[in-house]
């Protein structure tokens, strides 16, 4: 058998949807992010999103270039069957969130006279859809398999985003490759996990460096990320003053 028959998990859309998009690559986009969005933990104003490099949306359409993603992507915010948003905790981080409005899908379906019935799904929102779902397909990097616990887990791309944005502010760069496994493991051993609380702790740590700058240095990356991010560390929360000692505690 060829190596280009199927051997993998296909992506997989509605021919209908492709010939009312006037593209199967932007119903295999739309119908990729559906999948990634009944997976996310990133809930913002009563709606799942999901976030992603152009880098990393290419590697799930290898085929496509960056650019030709981006331009489908804007094509469907467009057309009102994605919306945007942009909930990063970084003024400057542009990044674009998406969502699917289900609503328009569900117009764009009747217009077309679908009536498949929805395998296997529900829509991110609480809804029925009225578009099937049937893709399985990964990115290579991703290990959502059956957990020792029942907690819903990130997306590979939701997880690589969320050590990006904390790695920008981390003091020390040092061991950014094992920072990261690290924080993966973490964010993956349960769905409390989040860059909320590393963003809490960090602040404090920082505050700690800030106030023993004199004799301390932040450390490596690498260490910090490796479960340091739970130490207590006893920052003052006092004025200071001239002429006063300024009390770190400990």
């Amino acid at each position: 058998m060829g190596n280009l028959l199927i051997n993998e998990p296909p992506l997989q859309v509605l021919p209908s949807l492709a010939v009312k998009l006037d593209s199967a690559d932007k119903a295999l986009i739309l119908q990729q992010i559906h999948y990634w969005l009944n997976r996310s933990n990133n809930v913002r104003d009563g709606f799942r999103w999901i976030y992603n490099s152009a880098a990393k949306w290419h590697e799930q359409f290898p085929w496509l270039s960056e650019k030709t993603i981006q331009r489908y992507l804007k094509d469907l915010e467009k057309r009102g069957l994605l919306i945007t948003g942009n909930y990063n905790k970084a003024k400057f981080d542009r990044t674009k969130w998406y969502r699917i409005d289900y609503d328009a899908l569900d117009n764009l379906g009747s217009a077309l006279g679908l009536t498949v019935p929805t395998i296997g799904t529900e829509r991110p929102n609480g809804m029925g859809l009225t578009v099937p779902t049937n893709t399985n397909r990964l990115p290579e990097t991703t290990t959502e398999t059956a957990k020792e616990n029942s907690a819903a887990v990130a997306a590979p791309s939701s997880i690589e985003s969320g050590f990006e944005e904390i790695w920008s502010v981390y003091p020390n760069k040092k061991g950014k490759k094992q920072a990261f496994n690290h924080y993966k493991a973490w964010r993956k051993k349960s769905a409390k996990h989040s860059n909320d609380y590393l963003f809490t702790q960090l602040k404090l740590y920082k505050q700690y460096i800030a106030q023993n700058k004199d004799w301390y240095r932040p450390m490596d990356g690498s260490t910090w990320f490796n479960g340091r991010f739970d130490d207590e560390y006893q920052v003052s929360t006092e004025p200071k003053h001239e002429g006063r000692e300024y009390w770190t505690g400990g």
